[in-house]
């Protein structure tokens, strides 16, 4: 994705039978650590950042079409948040770290903006429930019915252990059982409605709040 000064806008796809790599058309946006998601056949890359400072772009990548199409911009230039696809047909972004205001340094956020993927509109924030926990770079998954978020960063001074789900009956976010270590720079899958998460980072040099680059 480029170093921290020279952010990339390539798109390469590798093709597994030829053992190839292949370009694709850029994005309009250079960015590194952007937020993406597959829908269908479409790819949306959501936020990231440009020389350490998260951006508001958001585009998606048409595959049959082989071509980008730019976005409503994000509510907040937002970075290290957490996606996933209600059944909805709403792509949600969770947490994250989000620009302050002026010259204020990035922040840990626990809101949530929504997008209307069959409408191309971002949602009202007043319709919309917060999470318990300010949180970046966490492991995120639809499990059930419910948003589940995992680990990651917040305020604290190490990784976090938190785990929170939300329930739309109820309309809140109720606290799930620990994770048995924290951890923040996890991958996850969720397989038979089981929430697995791999790997991950739970010493952290003071990197809160503008988390920066690990070595």
């Amino acid at each position: 994705m480029g170093a921290d000064l020279l952010p990339r806008s390539i798109l390469q796809q590798y093709d597994l039978r030829k053992d190839v790599w292949g370009l694709l058309p850029p994005m309009t946006t250079p960015r590194y650590d952007a937020i993406t998601h597959l829908i269908g056949s479409k790819l949306y890359v959501a936020g990231g950042r440009q020389c350490k400072r998260p951006v508001k772009a958001f585009e998606a990548y048409d595959t049959e079409t082989r071509s980008w199409t730019s976005l409503p911009a994000l509510p907040c230039k937002r970075t290290y948040a957490g996606v996933l696809w209600d059944p909805d047909g709403r792509l949600c972004l969770l947490g994250g770290l989000r620009q302050g205001g002026g010259h204020q340094s990035s922040k840990f956020t626990k809101n949530i903006n929504v997008f209307d993927t069959n409408q191309g509109s971002w949602l009202k924030s007043d319709d919309i429930v917060s999470m318990k926990s300010k949180r970046a770079d966490f492991a995120a998954a639809f499990l059930r019915g419910r948003m589940v978020v995992a680990g990651g960063l917040g305020h604290e001074p190490s990784a976090l252990d938190t785990v929170e789900a939300f329930h739309p009956q109820k309309k809140k976010w109720e606290k799930l059982a620990p994770m048995n270590f924290p951890r923040c720079s996890a991958s996850s899958i969720v397989i038979r409605d089981r929430f697995l998460v791999v790997g991950g980072v739970n010493q952290v040099k003071m990197l809160a709040p503008q988390l920066s680059r690990r070595s």
